[in-house]
Parts: structure tokens; sequence; C-alpha cells
């Protein structure tokens, strides 16, 4: 015992240190302390985040709401590239090719049968002679059609040899030609046609490039239809239907307003349209008028062809009108201011016309107003008189002191 009790005295021992245990507090307390910062390490990055992205989140906002209201006022402020731009960017690509479809195009190259024409496609495109205009004609020169022209056309066919593109000026004139005689129909305008062909019923007229139907029963004069063709006639408007193709006028109705301002004594202006030996027919606004040879002038006209020439712009006077037969008689003779001016001086007729025939109706009617006094001659109970003015002057108080004038005093009712 006392050996091993030697022996356990002899063991020494290291003592405790305070040291050890606290760094063995230090290693059991650290994973917790460590852990716990880690967590409000995380939390603060966390958070940190989160505020980053709201503000970007506003700042996008706010972009977003400037850009809306930019584009609500001024969406094109600042944008280099215009509408314009967008469009010609547009014609540098192929186009639909269907029938009916309208594309620009600018003709670079004519020919006796047409004119082609660069339509910014991939295959060529051509104008025939036929589809150039709503008229006839024998070159697309005399439509205006150049090279450089530029303008609208409409796709009418494709010629499949070599995939070319056929178009049409005439379509698009047809539908505007339509549209222009319905809004003359409405306003109830005259309206000139040539006469271009005939049949049993009527004749045949061009009226804004259209053809149009005049029944001999809405043709004002007697004339025959050989006699109407290539003729201008006054025309209105009785049916415009483009769905029937229908177009009816009338020379009658156009005549019947024309004819109000045909008043006894007036001056017209009438363009010769042709002459006879008996005298000159005159154009006068549509009707057509005749100036006697034995009213051109006062003096003698021998050959009438001396004096007047198809063609020429004159004044005339209306001396009578027969409604019903549509026949106007005129005068220059009325119109000299002396003897023989239509021969020697006809300017001088047509710039005194109008002062002339004032003249000619005064006389008119100084002369009325005396072969009514020279009635009342054998009433001496009428108790007038006549003045040397061709005035009816009062014998008597009771009558204005000036006298009457005639020309203003209306018949006597039969009793």
């Amino acid at each position: 015992m006392g050996s091993l009790a030697h022996q356990f005295v002899g063991l020494k021992c290291s003592p405790i240190s305070t040291t050890r245990i606290i760094q063995s507090n230090k290693n059991l307390v650290n994973p917790i302390i460590i852990h716990t910062k880690q967590k409000i390490v995380s939390r603060t990055g966390a958070v940190a985040t989160t505020n980053a992205q709201t503000r970007e989140r506003i700042k996008l906002k706010e972009m977003f709401e400037e850009a809306y209201e930019r584009c609500r006022t001024a969406p094109m402020e600042g944008v280099a590239f215009t509408v314009e731009d967008f469009h010609s960017a547009l014609e540098k690509y192929d186009f639909d090719s269907e029938l009916g479809t309208k594309v620009k195009g600018t003709v670079f190259s004519v020919d006796a049968n047409g004119a082609l024409v660069e339509i910014t496609a991939k295959s060529s495109a051509y104008l025939p002679i036929q589809e150039a205009s709503i008229y006839s004609i024998k070159h697309v020169e005399e439509a205006g059609i150049f090279p450089g022209f530029r303008d609208e056309f409409v796709v009418i066919g494709e010629n499949e040899a070599d995939d070319s593109v056929i178009l049409s000026l005439r379509s698009i004139q047809y539908d505007l030609a339509w549209e222009r005689c319905r809004q003359l129909q409405a306003e109830d305008v005259v309206v000139k046609g040539k006469v271009v062909s005939a049949n049993k019923g009527g004749v045949v007229a061009l009226v804004e490039g259209l053809r149009g139907f005049i029944p001999f029963s809405q043709i004002f004069s007697k004339s025959t239809a050989e006699e109407l063709l290539e003729k201008e006639l006054p025309l209105k408007f009785v049916e415009v239907d483009q769905e029937q193709t229908r177009l009816i006028l009338s020379n009658r109705k156009a005549m019947a307003d024309s004819q109000t301002q045909l008043g006894i004594g007036s001056v017209v202006l009438g363009t010769v349209q042709s002459l006879k030996p008996y005298g000159a027919f005159i154009d006068i606004g549509g009707v057509n008028g005749l100036l006697h040879v034995s009213q051109i002038s006062h003096d003698r006209v021998s050959d009438i062809v001396t004096v007047l020439q198809p063609g020429d712009t004159l004044k005339v006077m209306i001396l009578s009108h027969d409604r019903e037969r549509g026949r106007v008689s005129l005068s220059t003779k009325k119109l000299e201011p002396a003897p023989g001016d239509m021969i020697r001086n006809p300017k001088l007729v047509f710039e005194k016309a109008e002062e002339m025939a004032q003249t000619f109706r005064q006389r008119i009617s100084q002369a009325e107003a005396m072969a009514r006094a020279d009635i009342l001659k054998f009433q001496p109970e009428s108790g007038l008189t006549l003045n040397s003015d061709g005035i009816l002057g009062p014998l008597t108080s009771e009558l204005p002191a000036e006298g009457l004038d005639l020309s203003v005093i209306f018949p006597a009712e039969e009793s």
C-alpha cells in the first residue's frame, strides 16, 4: 500500500489552466455567436438589396411615365425616322400584285404601244396605250405621259410570258368621271357634249370622257342625226347610273335654261358656225341663230365671205325668237354707229354694241309711244298730248306735270 501510495504520490498532475478553460469555453461559445452574427449580416444584406431593387423599380417607373407622357404629347420629338421615310422604305420592297391593287409608279420609257413604268417591284410594269386615258388617243404623249411622269396606277392584269404587271390609268379616270357627272347632275349644270355617233333612237355624245345617250325627243332642234355629228351641244343630265352604265342627257332642258336669257333687243356674244348665200349661222350659247345677209349692215353686202368667216366672234342683237321652232333672228345692222361700219370697221361695232343697242331700244320705245299717241288723237276725252320726247303729257292739272311714259303703262282691261 505504501509503495502504491508512494507511486500515486509520485505522479504529477498538471494544474488546471484557466486559460485553457477560457479557450475551451470560447471554443464552445464561438459557433453560436458566429452563427448569430452571420444571420445579422445576412439580414442586413437582404435589406440593402431590397432597398436597391425598390429604387431601381421607382426609377424605371419614372422613366416609363416620362416616356408615356412624351409619346402622348410629342410622339415625333427627337425621332429622326419620319413617316415619309417609312413609306419610302416600304416602296423599296415588293408589293401586292393582285387585280385592283393601286400602286404609285414613274414612267421611264414610252413607245408607240404604251409606256414602261417603274413601280419598285421585282418585275416590270407596262401601261398599254388603250389604258393610258379615258379618251381615245394615238400616243401616250397626248395624255401628258412622258418619262418622269408619276401617278397612281391600278393593276389590271399580268403578262404570263415575262411575269410583267399590266397597269391602267383609264379605270381610275373612269370612276372619277362618273363621280364628276353625279356632282354636275346634283348642281343642275349645263355642260357641252360632242356628238360622236347616232342610232335610230338618238345620238351619243361624249361628256367628261363618258358616252351619254341623247334621245331624239330630248334634242331641241329638228336637225337630223347626220347634221348633229361632230357638233357640240349644250346638255343637262337626266340620269347618271354607274352600276347600270346609264348616262342619259337632254339638250332640250339645257336650251330651255339658256333661252330665258334671249330677250328681244338684247346683245349677246356669238361665234360664226357656217356661211350660206342668204346669211350666217351664229352659235349664241348653244343656240343657233340666223344673221340674214340683209341684217349684216346698212350698206349692201354682195358677198358674205368678204365680211364674215367661220370662227369669227361678234356681238349680235336678238331681233326675234321662235321658241317652238327653235329659230332666232339676229342683227349686226342695228349695232352700227354709222351705216357700213360692219363692213369697214367691225371692231368698232363690237366695242359700241351695248351703247348702240340702248339707243335702238330708246328709239323703239319712242316709236311705240308715238303710235299710241296717234290712236289717242281719235279719243279727245283722254285729255293727253304728246311732247317732243315722245311722252304723253297732261292737258289737265289732275295729271303729273312730267307726263306719262307709255312704255310703262299697262293696256286697259277689256270690259
